[in-house]
């Protein structure tokens, strides 16, 4: 499916050959905002000329799993008459549709959204621009313990979204995680979690985004009295609501009001109260996830050896003692009906069968009591099947004193290697988020909070918990410590090492106003710290939702196994009736010898065996485990090397990629412009035109603005600029040398107009020129074209309606540029002179023919664009990675981390496909083997114990696969020209 490197295609969306790709920046969203007036306009019944009387709303999508349901959405809504204009949001899962109440009512869009298979609601009120939901509803995380296989999934997922007051609910197999998003005045997470455990599965709350709960670990409780101290000093403490002690693992959950008392006041007072006899820690939502994972695969642990234990008298009952004269008198020894060994065996495999093996009951009804089938119906069946017909088969013989063998031994170690691979597999699983676990790990315990006295003035310093810093905290962080918070450095000078966050392995120098990220490593010197961001405001925090986000989503290529999966179970139970029928008809009617029965067999119990096998061989875990768990550590795998991956979605869209689109500025170049060139062509000197250009450019934030102003204040001072290539422009302003200005305005895609001394002056491209009726001669026009064929931009400067002078503007590109954009073989095509709302269209014009497009900006002004693209890549975002428009997130300013993303696509993809293939071929192969399709010829049945350790085992292997990914490697700057050219 996914295209030779050979169609990949690269359109930088701008070119050398105009200044629009470098002013266009200046207001990037003017249009849009323009647009949102609009639209506001038309749902007011302000809109002028036809549009009088449109209404805008939103409507909330529940269902959609890729870029081809929102299209379908789309599609649907526009072929409803009255809609003006539909815009879907995937990720979102919203709908914005504009259209005339007088030809089509909301519930009609309602209907229209339903009929194209989605569940719709009409939202109250929007959503706000970042894309958070609204405070009508909340969204909680949940774990889901118990889930073998993707029927599980789908039913968990159909159960929560049946629930009353539950909008979305999203289920991941790999994390056994559950998000929902409900109302909370209609359900509340108590009832959430009945539900998941009424479905048969263990069910908790992990976390939601309320932000007046606090769990804490409370050390000190050794008796009923501290336990009631503490709950004494609870109940006095002011804006606690409520709490809950659980006085075993002295775990504490208090709900609070953060209105009256902060979360660290809130610790401060129980152990200022309880005179330092409690010791309080705050427990982080991932910290309790992770012994929550840990506690899973210890139970299937203890589960797996107590049926081993069991199972082992069982062995040499079976095998070992009938060889030893003593042991084999003792067990054909008749006590009562049976003989001893036979006591022996049902009592051990009874425990075994009910006892150790209850979950697999428990789970099997449950799944078939909503309507579902999982693994558990297939291994209940099959040990079942196996127990039963050994009970019956000693009443039988008790009876008429014909004694057929039993198989109490099949069904204990059946049940022995199904435990043992699911603790495998919880272990490999655990495996996966081996990623996230470590980003988790980055934010320290601790941090040392610096007391301010009055005036500011330092008076001391103690040790809090990292989780209760507040913004505006003042912390201390010593040499080789991470630093515990983002923030700004207050006081004294460092290197800091980013490269946990952003994958940028060079330490970054830090000095007071630099900004630090928390997580990250203070290399040498002490420095003070004021936090700025905490929580889940956090970088880091925001990386690790992120992450979390993306492995929660499904990527399309799922479906595949979900389809599987409702069917599967029915199709081996029928496959396995199937083997029972044709080997009994079989040996009715002679159709092999008799010499092929076990010892004192029948017929019938020679079928039951191979029905058995075949229903116990059948494994739908490892289809199910496939996907998520390679998406999973892919996920994690990119966040280590600083590209964070939104969802499955984005991460399969990826390898399909046709057309790679660059913005130039700060994308291909350093976005650190400077002023090679200034052509006066008219009879003003050279200080004169460069004051005009500078006074017009001051009032301007614009980074070729400041170019232009640092350039001339040089020319006029000889003074050097900053480091970091920029002045203030509101000090320059100030200096006294500028000239009055007014009437400033910014024009995006063009350039600024204002007024000097009066007079008009124009400062941008061709453009801008033209609309101003102002003559480019021709020598001026080929001046600027040789600073265009020199990858300089052309800027223009005009006033009092003549042309004075040109301004060459260079911006260095980055040192991979090149082979970065040769390695996508090139550039194919340049797109000049495109304002900044025209290069949405060029994707789309780009998409028509079906290709999928990826645009690679800086994540912030290219925003429209990133949207309008299949698969959008904000690169050097920094601190900013909570970016909606974007697919990718690009921690490093590398174009490098393009084509990481786009190879770590590849290869996810193809890991995934291979995981499909061996669960399909395991399915295929074993099923007709245990059915005994080729006993006649190779004379070996598979036993029951046997068949079930090939299914145990089969979805360890899927998930190992998947874990092979956690090995990738970024290809390098030296070898990224093969990555095309294999």
């Amino acid at each position: 499916m996914a295209p030779s490197r050979r169609d990949l295609q690269l359109t930088p969306v701008t070119g050398d050959s105009s200044s629009s790709s470098d002013m266009e920046e200046v207001r990037l969203l003017d249009s849009y905002d323009d647009e949102e007036d609009a639209l506001s306009k038309i749902e007011e019944g302000g809109g002028g000329g036809n549009d009088s009387g449109l209404r805008k709303i939103q409507v909330g999508v529940t269902g959609m799993t890729c870029a081809a349901c929102s299209n379908s959405v789309e599609g649907a809504l526009m072929s409803v008459n009255g809609v003006f204009k539909a815009s879907v949001a995937l990720l979102q899962n919203r709908a914005d549709v504009v259209f005339d109440p007088n030809l089509v009512k909301e519930e009609d869009i309602k209907e229209a959204i339903e009929d194209a298979g989605f569940e719709a609601e009409i939202l109250a009120e929007p959503l706000t621009s970042t894309g958070t939901k609204t405070q009508a509803t909340l969204v909680g995380q949940f774990t889901i313990g118990g889930m073998t296989c993707a029927a599980c999934v789908n039913s968990v997922e159909g159960i929560l979204r049946d629930l009353p007051g539950v909008k979305r609910a999203v289920v991941a197999l790999a994390t056994s995680l559950g998000e929902v998003e409900y109302d909370p005045n209609v359900i509340n997470k108590d009832e959430i979690v009945t539900a998941i455990e009424d479905a048969g599965f263990e069910g908790a709350l992990v976390q939601s985004n309320q932000q007046d709960k606090l769990v804490l670990r409370v050390e000190g409780i050794l008796n009923e009295l501290d336990a009631q101290v503490l709950e004494g000093i609870l109940t006095r403490l002011n804006g606690v609501r409520q709490f809950r002690l659980d006085r075993i693992s002295g775990e504490l959950e208090v709900v609070f009001d953060p209105e009256v008392v902060s979360s660290r006041s809130l610790v401060d007072g129980i152990e200022g109260e309880g005179y330092g006899k409690f010791k309080l820690r705050v427990m982080s939502p991932y910290e309790r996830l992770t012994s929550k994972d840990t506690g899973e695969a210890s139970n299937m642990f203890r589960r797996f050896i107590s049926s081993l234990v069991l199972s082992i008298p069982l062995f040499f009952i079976q095998v070992i003692c009938p060889h030893i004269a003593l042991f084999d008198a003792l067990l054909v020894w008749r006590c009562g009906p049976f003989m001893m060994g036979d006591w022996l065996k049902w009592a051990l495999v009874s425990v075994i069968q009910f006892v150790v093996g209850k979950r697999f009951y428990v789970a099997a009804w449950r799944a078939l009591r909503n309507g579902s089938t999982n693994m558990d119906v297939l291994v209940a069946l099959g040990t079942s099947a196996s127990y039963f017909y050994s009970v019956g088969a000693l009443l039988y013989g008790a009876v008429t004193g014909f004694w057929s063998p039993t198989y109490f031994d099949a069904s204990a170690m059946l049940i022995t290697f199904v435990l043992l691979g699911k603790y495998l597999e919880s272990l490999a699983k655990g495996k996966t988020s081996d990623a996230m676990k470590k980003l988790v790990q980055l934010t320290p315990a601790t941090a040392i909070l610096l007391i301010e006295g009055k005036g500011g003035k330092l008076v001391g310093e103690r040790e809090i918990d990292a989780l209760l810093i507040q913004p505006g905290d003042t912390l201390k962080v010593h040499p080789g410590s991470k630093i515990p918070a983002d923030g700004v450095v207050v006081w004294g000078s460092s290197y800091v090492n980013e490269s946990m966050v952003t994958g940028e392995s060079v330490p970054v120098s830090k000095e007071v106003d630099s900004p630090v990220i928390g997580g990250t490593i203070n290399m040498h010197g002490a420095l003070h710290m004021k936090a700025t961001k905490v929580g889940s405001d956090a970088v880091l925090s925001q990386i690790i939702s992120l992450v979390e986000t993306a492995q929660m989503s499904k990527a399309p290529i799922q479906k595949f196994a979900d389809y599987v999966a409702s069917i599967f179970v029915p199709v081996v139970i029928t496959l396995a009736l199937f083997t029972l029928i044709g080997w009994s008809i079989g040996g009715a009617v002679g159709a092999y010898p008799d010499e092929w029965l076990p010892k004192n067999g029948t017929h019938f119990v020679f079928s039951l065996m191979f029905s058995i096998s075949v229903v116990v061989i059948a494994c739908p875990c490892a289809l199910g485990l496939a996907t998520p768990t390679a998406v999973m550590v892919a996920t994690g795998v990119g966040a280590t090397n600083g590209v964070l991956i939104k969802g499955g979605d984005a991460l399969e869209k990826a390898h399909k990629v046709k057309y790679v689109i660059f913005d130039k500025t700060g994308t291909l170049t350093q976005g650190k412009a400077t002023v090679t060139t200034a052509k006066v062509f008219s009879e003003m000197d050279r200080g004169e035109f460069l004051t005009l250009v500078a006074s017009a450019e001051a009032s301007s934030e614009h980074p070729l603005a400041k170019a232009i102003v640092a350039y001339a204040r040089h020319f006029h001072f000889f003074d050097e600029p900053t480091e970091d290539g920029e002045t203030s422009n509101k000090d320059l302003q100030n200096s006294g040398w500028l000239l009055n200005t007014s009437d400033f305005s910014a024009l995006p895609g063009k350039g600024i107009q204002c007024l000097v001394n009066e007079k008009m002056i124009l400062v941008g491209n061709r453009k801008l020129m033209s609309e101003n009726a102002i003559t480019i001669p021709d020598h001026v026009e080929k001046f600027v074209e040789d600073l265009e064929e020199n990858a300089k931009t052309g800027v223009i400067v005009a006033y009092n309606g003549e042309l004075v002078g040109v301004l060459g503007i260079a911006d260095p590109l980055k040192r991979e540029a090149a082979v970065v954009v040769e390695g996508l073989l090139g550039i194919k095509d340049v797109r000049a002179e495109v304002m900044p709302a025209g290069k949405a269209e060029v994707i789309r014009s780009l998409q028509k023919d079906g290709s999928t497009v990826a645009m690679v900006g800086d994540g912030i002004n290219d925003s429209p664009a990133l949207a309008a693209a299949d698969v959008g890549m904000a690169i050097g975002a920094g601190t900013d990675v909570a970016i909606e428009a974007a697919d990718y997130v690009l921690m490093r300013n590398n174009l490098e981390d393009v084509i990481t993303a786009i190879d770590l696509s590849r290869k996810t993809l193809t890991r995934i496909r291979l995981n499909y293939v061996f669960a399909m071929a395991y399915n295929v192969v074993s099923i007709p083997v245990a059915a005994g399709v080729f006993f006649p010829v190779l004379r070996v049945q598979m036993p029951p114990w046997a068949a079930g350790a090939c299914m145990a085992l089969s979805s360890v292997s899927v998930v190992c696969s998947s874990l092979l990914l956690r090995r990738y490697k970024k290809p390098r700057l030296t070898t990224i020209l093969e990555f095309t050219k294999e």
